[in-house]
């Protein structure tokens, strides 16, 4: 049985190891990999203070590598009697290389150890799930221009409004999407900050070098207060569950305008047959299940933002046990929010329109406003205007060409003025940003550990 990190003279109660423990040790195998690589940094901190040799240097080393390797081919075993990763690794370093396993965790609590991966893990699933956005936003910009002329009833209170396109429909996603993704790049920078070395919230009477191991990681700079660097704990986590919650928020807008615009009744687009399921007892149904699915994943999302939150609400300074439960909303988190905007991008691509049932679509009453406004061009007052054309709306002419009001519409960002370079530019920019992140964070996890990525 594994040696837990906090071991005494006793054991502990089966039934009390198993509520403490709970499914921590199988959440934790996301987390091997930025256990390693904070542990090579660790490592190398210790043999630059003369804690250990280097020889021993070098074992662990050797060691972190092997359990790498390891964790690629699936043969990494971490049990409940472990607790956690952290315990596995050191133990396995203990079992092989001997007594400088047992320094490996000098300087260091299990709690900054834990910080740190955790860090390390938000650091780069932030990267994962820009990219991953990004592209997203990338089709719904190619989606619009291929539609730039495609009119299509706009909408308010549900009722039809006045004329609008495919291509303005489609940009206002791509546009809130990257304005979701420049308000992350604040929250980069929070996270760019290594808590390693703040120990159990006190630091400890050691020279840690904390700006090296710091730089070794890839950090912008160590995350100076080592109490704040405990109570940050959940308090990350929740901003990167926040940031995942506004990009859900914006799929299931895109997902309920879908449901309703590929309605028979509507048929404005089509998911292909392929991007739809069917029905057990009605052999003619292809239902938009992933739509409705992004839906409810997206309450999922906004959930666990709260889930976490709730838990740290009331905590006193220093560590907490309860901080424990907020690494399965973070890591649920990740993986929810990464699945839903591949799967939104993979239904965006496929979808088909319709353009002669959006013309369709387009009846006379959309032209009101129009009609409103050619009477003001024409030297009349808006309020007597709008009232004329209120009261003898049967007189708004039937024939109106939806492309040729679409083309009136010059302002900026109006159907008939997109100015999609806008978009292609901030989509530029934040890609080129969040590219050079990865390269920065693959460089270092090449330079420290030989692996590509921490998240696999």
């Amino acid at each position: 049985m594994a040696r837990k990190l906090w071991q005494k003279n006793y054991s502990i109660d089966s039934y009390l190891e198993s509520f403490t423990v709970s499914n921590d040790y199988i959440l934790d195998q996301d987390l091997v990999l930025s256990d390693l690589f904070a542990s090579k940094a660790h490592a190398m901190g210790l043999g630059r203070i003369g804690i250990l040799s280097p020889s021993e240097l070098e074992s662990i080393s050797r060691g972190l590598k092997e359990i790498a390797d390891l964790k690629k081919d699936g043969k990494f075993e971490i049990s409940i009697h472990d607790e956690d990763c952290h315990t596995a690794i050191e133990g396995y370093l203990t079992e092989k290389y001997g007594e400088c396993g047992k320094k490996i965790h000098t300087g260091r609590s299990r709690n900054d150890q834990v910080h740190t991966a955790l860090r390390l893990f938000m650091r780069e699933a932030l990267v994962k799930v820009r990219d991953s956005s990004l592209s997203l936003s990338e089709s719904l910009i190619s989606f619009a221009k291929a539609n730039t002329d495609v009119p299509m009833p706009g909408r308010t209170h549900m009722q039809k409004a006045m004329p609008s396109s495919v291509a303005l429909w489609a940009l206002s996603f791509a546009e809130e999407i990257l304005d979701t993704l420049s308000y992350s790049a604040a929250l980069y920078d929070l996270l760019d900050q290594s808590p390693l070395g703040s120990a159990a919230s006190y630091g400890v009477p050691l020279p840690l070098d904390r700006e090296y191991t710091a730089s070794l990681m890839g950090f912008g700079k160590v995350q100076n207060n080592v109490l704040y660097a405990n109570n940050s704990r959940g308090r990350f986590e929740a901003m990167l569950l926040d940031f995942f919650s506004y990009l859900a928020l914006t799929i299931s807008k895109i997902s309920q305008d879908l449901m309703i615009f590929t309605l028979p009744e509507l048929g404005y687009f089509t998911l292909p047959k392929e991007l739809t399921t069917g029905s057990s007892i009605m052999p003619q149904k292809k239902n938009p299940d992933g739509l409705e699915l992004a839906r409810s994943r997206t309450a999922l999302i906004l959930s666990l933002s709260e889930r976490v939150k709730s838990i740290i609400k009331c905590l006193p300074s220093g560590y907490n046990r309860d901080f424990q439960d907020t690494k399965e909303p973070l890591i649920e988190g990740y993986k929810v929010t990464m699945e839903l905007v591949n799967i939104t991008e993979h239904m965006v691509s496929g979808l088909e329109v319709n353009e002669d049932k959006l013309i369709e679509g387009c009846t006379s009453e959309l032209y009101a406003t129009d009609r409103v406004m050619e009477k003001v061009l024409s030297g009349g007052n808006f309020r007597d205007s709008y009232l004329s054309v209120g009261l003898n709306l049967d007189d708004v002419e039937k024939d109106n060409d939806p492309v040729a009001s679409l083309k009136k519409r010059k302002s900026t960002g109006c159907a008939g003025n997109l100015n999609t370079g806008y978009a292609d530019a901030l989509l530029s920019a934040l890609r080129k940003d969040n590219d050079s992140k990865a390269e920065w964070l693959k460089k270092h996890y090449e330079a420290l550990l030989g692996i590509d990525e921490l998240i696999t």
